[in-house]
């Protein structure tokens, strides 16, 4: 009943949730020190204000596990900052997708897959964790396919598209290095 009364309202992606009880909520929120109502960052095209908790509400229905809040807020602070263009990606009519690429000992720790079929079936961290941004996008930003997401035929990576760098294995720098971060 819970998943036909959100996706009457539009409160999901189309496929199932795990309905985001108080204590879920709460149980996810305790991976920050930050309070409920601080804002991590604003999400287009409302503007809205997507909140610590609102951020747990989310991780819950994606079926996030507690140790995945941390990469959900950082990816949050990446997508919200105004140089990534997070409107343009959200209303487009193309079929863009927002890449998530996480590094550093969290990708190990939570078991995000940097190696064959990361983009695949079979990898909670990875598709839980894609799948809240996107579902902070439409409960908090209101992108709504059709109404404000415009993409003509849209795209699977839409829903979930997170995966680890696996830096051991590759001959470029780092993306953070690349970006002017400590290689540590």
């Amino acid at each position: 009943a819970i998943n036909d009364l959100f996706y009457e309202r539009g409160w999901t992606d189309g496929l199932p949730i795990i309905p985001p009880t108080e204590d879920a909520v709460v149980g996810m929120m305790r991976f920050t020190d930050r309070a409920p109502d601080d804002v991590i960052g604003e999400l287009p095209p409302r503007g809205a204000p997507a909140t610590i908790e609102l951020a747990a509400i989310n991780c819950v229905m994606a079926g996030c596990l507690p140790e995945y809040f941390p990469v959900v807020l950082a990816s949050v602070e990446a997508v919200t900052d105004p140089a990534f263009g997070l409107h343009g990606a959200s209303c487009t009519t193309s079929g863009v997708g927002i890449l998530l690429v996480v590094n550093g000992p969290v990708r190990r720790r939570i078991g995000l897959n940097a190696g064959v079929g990361a983009f695949g079936h079979g990898f909670r961290a990875n598709l839980t964790i894609g799948r809240t941004i996107r579902l902070l996008l439409v409960n908090v930003g209101g992108v709504t396919p059709g109404l404000v997401d415009r993409s003509t035929f849209g795209h699977p990576s839409k829903i979930a598209f997170c995966l680890a760098e696996k830096e051991e294995a590759s001959p470029w720098e780092p993306v953070h290095v690349e970006v002017g971060l400590c290689p540590d």
